[in-house]
């Protein structure tokens, strides 16, 4: 790596690597994803990686691991190379979102079986569970509207650049 830049990209690598952990996320998986954010080329080696995020080899195939698992990212192999790679999933961003919409459902289930079992007695939660329960059955109702409206734009602004195949 020979690029003026790498103390601004290891420190970008290291700032998303701490908002995933203050997400609950592993640091690791952050600071993988930063890497391959803005690295040139997009696809990497677990080497690469390690030399990069100055990792254990271990690390970096717990956390490639763990991002293809949720879906962030691919592994992929190239013609005439033995290496697998990794970069970031085509669509990735948007696959997560409509994740999100199922575990926001799950979520407004919770607060009406919450409200429930607190039907019959005067409890102090009640107030609170009936604002999040309309809260997530709000964002239940218009995330998918936003998610489609994004798709179109998106569509768009492929078509007019000529990215976008149709």
């Amino acid at each position: 790596m020979t690029s003026q830049r790498q103390p601004e990209e290891k420190q970008f690598a290291e700032e998303v690597g701490i908002f995933f952990e203050q997400t609950g996320m592993p640091r690791m998986a952050g600071r993988t994803l930063g890497w391959l954010m803005i690295s040139d080329p997009p696809h990497q080696t677990t080497g690469e990686l390690t030399e990069a995020l100055q990792a254990s080899k271990g690390s970096i195939s717990t956390m490639t691991r763990y991002l293809i698992r949720i879906g962030i990212i691919e592994r992929i192999s190239l013609p005439g190379q033995r290496r697998d790679y990794f970069r970031i999933k085509v669509g990735a961003w948007h696959q997560m979102l409509k994740d999100s919409l199922a575990q926001i459902t799950v979520f407004r289930q919770f607060t009406e079986r919450g409200l429930e079992l607190i039907e019959d007695k005067a409890h102090f939660n009640r107030q609170w569970l009936e604002e999040m329960r309309d809260m997530y059955a709000f964002f239940e109702r218009e995330f998918p509207l936003l998610l489609d409206r994004w798709e179109q734009e998106f569509q768009k602004n492929r078509r007019q650049s000529g990215d976008g195949k149709k």
